[in-house]
């Protein structure tokens, strides 16, 4: 089990910056690939960004691709999101999430991730 809490979300203006933090408790996420997904108010969960176990391989929705950046320290048991040059598009509660390693399912998809944290809220005004 997996738990996990994110931090650091707020309210920002157009092309301000936001770095969000997702501690992790119960085991190491060093055995798991991390995603940031995001929600809007009346939309779709969507995928933000993912990166696996030792950083060899990250992907970015292309909304985000050369705004934002994932990372994480394994030592930390934490995964990071910088968020720069944010756009009033970019509002939404903001999940950090570990990825299930059995999954079938294409990494950008909600479903295929188990452990998820409650989420933190970003909101950028215009």
């Amino acid at each position: 089990q997996v738990q996990l809490e994110e931090s650091g979300g707020g309210l920002v203006q157009a092309g301000g910056s936001l770095r969000l933090s997702c501690a992790a408790s119960g085991r190491t996420i060093s055995s798991y690939t991390m995603g940031w997904f995001r929600q809007a108010p009346g939309k779709e969960r969507e995928f933000v960004a993912r990166i696996t176990r030792y950083s060899l391989t990250i992907d970015y929705a292309e909304s985000v691709k050369g705004r934002f950046t994932i990372s994480r320290d394994n030592a930390k048991n934490t995964v990071y999101l910088q968020m720069n040059s944010l756009k009033p598009e970019d509002t939404a509660a903001y999940y950090c999430a570990a990825r299930d390693p059995t999954s079938g399912s294409p990494w950008l998809q909600s479903r295929g991730y188990k452990y998820w944290g409650q989420g933190t809220q970003v909101t950028v005004s215009s």
